[in-house]
């Protein structure tokens, strides 16, 4: 009797043994390959789906393994949307739950380049995100959704500052928005509006003339300058004459040249017939041009031109006769090419 119960015993060990090791297989042993993958989830994902998803994704050492885990876990009933990162090092339990429970994984969303139409900044953001870009396009169209946010369809773009923002893959177009109207605000501090508020301009108004300087020129140094130009020239209640707003009310960017024939067009945003600024933003600004306008330098000049050194750097005057020497200087270098 004594052998019997050792004996049996050692099988209930070992049976309990066993069942743990299997269990911590399943459940908590690495079971990820080298490198890093996302898993996509979309909204009303089934198990099916995502055990193709996980195929498909190929980050699994054992598939068996994380079926029996998903199995345990009840996932097939819980199943969250989301963006998960698949990484060296995950057992089969951490993985599980973190889809059972949404434990996404946060993407970064980065405005940058020269977004100059909503259409570009729509396709910038579904690229992060699940909605696709017509969802978020119909409410960058949407007048009464801008206007809730304080904006109109010509000034809407100004809310959307370059910088990198973290958010997760199933954000809805609306709150992502949001999101980046609260960074606006946090961006336009009380320094900045007093700032603003100094210059005589809203924040909206200084946004708008740091898209032209932007287009103007990529030279920080020259930035406040030139702002100081523009300016002078709202002061004086001159026309701004900015040839990058003659682009823009062409909509063509590659214009290399703004001859007398585009000076005509019919536009709000064509600053060589209107004063003022035009009515909204060109281009989405970088905020160092943005802090260029808020403190841009104080001088006399009323006119830049190109150098003829072909550089990128600018010439600055004081008087249209001086004006009219750089231009022809610049003019000739260009003809020389």
């Amino acid at each position: 009797m004594k052998r019997f119960l050792l004996i049996f015993t050692i099988i209930i060990a070992v049976l309990a043994y066993l069942s743990l090791y299997f269990g911590y297989c399943t459940l908590f042993k690495t079971n990820t390959k080298e490198g890093v993958g996302y898993l996509y989830l979309p909204d009303g994902t089934t198990y099916e789906q995502l055990l193709d998803s996980v195929k498909v994704l190929n980050r699994l050492l054992n598939l068996n393994s994380f079926e029996r885990a998903a199995k345990i876990e009840k996932l097939h009933a819980n199943i969250k949307p989301g963006r998960y990162k698949i990484e060296k090092g995950m057992g089969n339990r951490e993985i599980v739950r973190a889809i059972k429970y949404g434990r996404q994984t946060p993407t970064r969303i980065t405005i940058a380049g020269n977004i100059r139409t909503k259409e570009r900044l729509a396709s910038l953001l579904s690229k992060k995100i699940a909605s696709d870009s017509a969802a978020v396009i119909n409410l960058l169209n949407s007048e009464d959704f801008a206007d809730s946010l304080g904006f109109n369809s010509q000034t809407f773009l100004a809310m959307f500052l370059p910088n990198t923002y973290e958010v997760y893959w199933t954000i809805t177009p609306k709150d992502l928005i949001i999101k980046l109207k609260k960074e606006y605000d946090k961006f336009w501090n009380d320094e900045r509006i007093d700032k603003a508020k100094a210059i005589g301009l809203t924040p909206v108004e200084v946004i708008t003339l740091a898209s032209i300087v932007s287009e103007e020129s990529n030279i920080k140094e020259e930035q406040p300058t030139i702002a100081g130009v523009y300016m002078n020239r709202l002061h004086k209640r001159v026309p701004l004459q900015a040839d990058p707003t003659i682009k823009f009310a062409f909509n063509d960017p590659s214009i290399k040249r703004i001859l007398y024939k585009h000076l005509g067009i019919k536009s709000p945003y064509n600053t060589y017939k209107n004063l003022g600024l035009p009515p909204g933003p060109i281009v989405i600004p970088s905020l160092f041009t943005i802090d260029a306008v808020l403190n841009y330098e104080r001088h006399n000049f009323q006119y830049f031109c190109a150098k003829p050194s072909l550089d990128g750097s600018h010439n600055f005057s004081e008087t249209l006769a001086e004006h009219n020497r750089n231009a022809r200087a610049y003019q000739k270098a260009i003809s020389r090419l």
